[in-house]
């Protein structure tokens, strides 16, 4: 793989970790701020849906720039957006400092993805989606324990101050790797690039990334208070089995890669089917310090495992117009399910049927998922659309 593709590797990784970090610090914000757990917990929601907004109108706003100077520029806001963070007094400074962080996001991922399939040939590019991605694992592998345990011993504020160090040093990266383009992207038009996200194909995928993703953080929102509520597990072995996690997210997010340069369909509706079993039986295995830190891995390993896949079906479908705001509304979809799977389970837990129960009722979203690729699969139409995008990556 290109050297460049792995500075795009070192800007997801500081994103990841603060996407994801503030999971294992649930407990230690809402006491300081005053707040119960599932309000802490919107405080992912909140970062998801400035990514659901900020992707598509940063990428609109800055079509036809050069790339890398987009980039560039989402790294800076990445950097101010997570010093905000360490600094704010109350929790709705906290929740505005993670939404101007979130902005960067969707756009870093979806301009990034069309940067990462064209530094490669035709055959390679699910895994050059596969290994930008990676940033994302290795965060939580590396990233995010070390996180919450800087949170654990020095408070959340340092662990903030942490990730904006590592914005820092992604952006120099940037800088030094990744090439300057020849000229400037051409701007299609926004009715061009709405329209191509309007395809059947581009809708389905979609919706099922957001079904997906809403199943995997339905419950990993809440892991800490799982672990340690439920499984028996002290609050100083969560930064450890966030490692197995990580670890989980590697594997599966390689594999995916793998597989969808094979068979993008297949890949999609395997890797889902796999999620929907490992949330069912994760009910019951919570209760088991041994079968919890297994389902964790696993539940890492199945979630992203649909990533690469489900963005290459994305970009597939855009085919030229309005690919960038495409793989940017496929990172907003990924985010509104990360939204919608904090928010049902904080309903489940503050209304029932309680914090046990979370994993089951999210096993609902990727059975979802599955059935809506499916009733595409039977129409045709979207099995006739992925054959020439399984013979062109």
């Amino acid at each position: 793989m290109p050297l460049a593709l792995y500075a795009l590797t070192a800007g997801a990784f500081g994103i990841g970790v603060t996407e994801f970090v503030i999971m294992g610090l649930l407990l230690e914000v809402s006491a300081e701020l005053g707040v119960s757990i599932a309000s802490a917990g919107l405080l992912i929601s909140g970062y998801a849906l400035g990514v659901v907004v900020g992707a598509p109108l940063l990428t609109v706003l800055t079509a036809g720039m050069p790339r890398k100077g987009v980039l560039i520029g989402l790294m800076v806001i990445f950097v101010i957006g997570n010093a905000a963070c360490a600094l704010a007094p109350t929790y709705g400074t906290l929740m505005a400092a993670r939404v101007l962080t979130a902005l960067a996001h969707g756009t870093f991922f979806g301009v990034g993805a069309v940067v990462a399939t064209g530094l490669v040939a035709p055959d390679k590019r699910a895994m050059a989606i596969a290994t930008m991605f990676t940033g994302l694992t290795v965060a939580n592998i590396l990233g995010v324990p070390f996180g919450t345990w800087l949170g654990q011993v020095f408070g959340w504020r340092a662990t903030f101050w942490a990730v904006a160090a590592v914005g820092l040093v992604a952006l120099a990266i940037i800088i030094a790797l990744v090439p300057r383009e020849r000229g400037v992207p051409e701007a299609s038009g926004w009715r061009a690039d709405l329209a191509a996200i309007a395809r059947r194909p581009v809708l389905l995928g979609l919706l099922t990334t957001v079904l997906g993703y809403a199943g995997v953080f339905t419950v990993f929102t809440y892991i800490a208070p799982a672990l340690t509520t439920i499984t028996g597990f002290p609050a100083t072995a969560v930064a450890p089995i966030l490692l197995v996690f990580g670890g989980g997210l590697i594997l599966g997010n390689l594999l995916g890669g793998k597989l969808a340069d094979r068979n993008l369909v297949g890949t999609v509706l395997g890797s889902l089917a796999a999620l929907a079993v490992v949330l069912a039986f994760m009910t019951a295995g919570l209760h088991q310090p041994i079968a919890a830190v297994a389902f964790v891995g696993l539940l890492g390993v199945a979630g992203f495992a649909t990533v690469a896949p489900l963005q290459m079906w994305v970009l597939s479908k855009a085919q030229g117009a309005g690919q960038s705001l495409a793989s940017s509304f496929n990172i907003a979809a990924f985010n509104l399910g990360n939204a919608i799977g904090a928010w049902t389970g904080g309903m489940v837990i503050d209304h029932g049927p309680g914090l046990g129960m979370v994993p089951l009722i999210a096993a609902l979203f990727p059975a979802a998922a599955i059935v809506t690729a499916l009733l595409a699969l039977r129409a045709g139409r979207v099995a006739t659309a992925l054959r020439p995008a399984r013979s062109a990556i």
